[in-house]
């Protein structure tokens, strides 16, 4: 029997949640596998049960159990375990939230160096900076962070051809709803429409997890299906961050950009930064880049800045 085979049987006969430890114990006292002289025959699981998840194998789910780590399932059992979503999310928002000590926050710089890897310029939204920020409405309708992708022209004639044509053509801008976790249908509906709400005067909106179960994905791809929000999911690794559900676009709300603008001063800035831009002429376009990147988020230069970082603010790394 190949240890993958072994996996799948102990899956099979616990038909229940079981953590990698709970697996591996499992093959060892049923002696489904020789783990021979290897060192740490947990990790070797643990890492192939995330294989399964990571290459899309429809035999084996998981569901986040805080900090990096998830318990396992065959996904045949998945109603005998999860008989109805709601039960799952009286249990699962107090365990994560005891097991969970970094903050929301924390994740926007690993957020924003994703974004620059994609050469997106973003700039964090503080709500509590904001006109009647006391007024706890305010979460449906400040973005936590906001970006502008300009269009790459190479030529002279192209970019004064795409302006002459519309000048929202060259530039598009993205709102975007950061999360810790979306373990329960409750948070994902939750923070979906936060997101539907707060990116209704952007070209793309974005709901952003660091973890987001597995047992979710249907129900995420109905919602964007149905409303056009995209799911991004980010990592440690910020530059292994990923795309699942892409955003759908829709033209700029000026309306609603206008009320951004006359009740947080930061949205405004970045606003009237990014018509510098647009505006300027050939011999300033360049400062008035600069101008933009000096005001938008600070992103990380190195992997190892990551993970310092992560390290620093008990954000979990895990390769699962």
């Amino acid at each position: 029997m190949t240890l993958k085979e072994a996996v799948l049987k102990s899956l099979e006969e616990l038909g229940k949640l079981a953590t990698h430890n709970d697996v591996c114990g499992y093959i060892v006292n049923k002696a489904y596998y020789d783990f021979g002289a290897a060192k740490t025959p947990a990790s070797t699981v643990s890492a192939l049960l995330g294989d399964f998840v990571r290459k899309g194998d429809s035999r084996v789910k998981r569901v986040s159990t805080g900090k990096g780590n998830f318990s396992y399932y065959l996904s045949k059992y998945e109603e005998s375990i999860f008989p109805l979503t709601s039960s799952t999310s009286q249990i699962a928002p107090s365990t994560i939230q005891k097991q969970t000590n970094y903050s929301e926050r924390s994740l926007h710089k690993l957020f924003s160096t994703y974004l620059k890897s994609v050469n997106i310029s973003s700039k964090t939204i503080y709500h509590e900076q904001s006109a009647n920020s006391k007024d706890s409405n305010q979460k449906w309708i400040h973005p936590d962070m906001v970006g502008v992708d300009f269009t790459s022209l190479h030529t002279k004639t192209s970019q004064i051809f795409i302006k002459s044509i519309s000048v929202e053509e060259s530039f598009k801008l993205t709102s975007y709803e950061l999360k810790r976790e979306i373990n329960t249908d409750y948070d994902l509906k939750q923070a979906y429409f936060q997101a539907v709400s707060n990116s209704s005067w952007a070209n793309f909106g974005y709901l952003v997890a660091f973890e987001i179960s597995d047992n979710l994905s249907d129900e995420i791809s109905r919602l964007n299906q149905s409303f056009g929000i995209g799911v991004i999911e980010i990592k440690a690794n910020p530059y292994e961050s990923k795309i699942t559900h892409p955003s759908r676009f829709k033209s700029l709300d000026f309306k609603t950009i206008d009320k951004l603008c006359h009740i947080n001063n930061d949205f405004d800035k970045f606003i009237d930064k990014i018509d510098k831009i647009l505006k300027a002429q050939d011999g300033y376009v360049k400062s008035s880049e600069r101008e933009l990147d000096e005001f938008c988020d600070i992103s990380f230069k190195s992997e190892a800045e990551c993970l310092a970082y992560c390290k620093e603010h008990n954000i979990p790394i895990t390769d699962n």
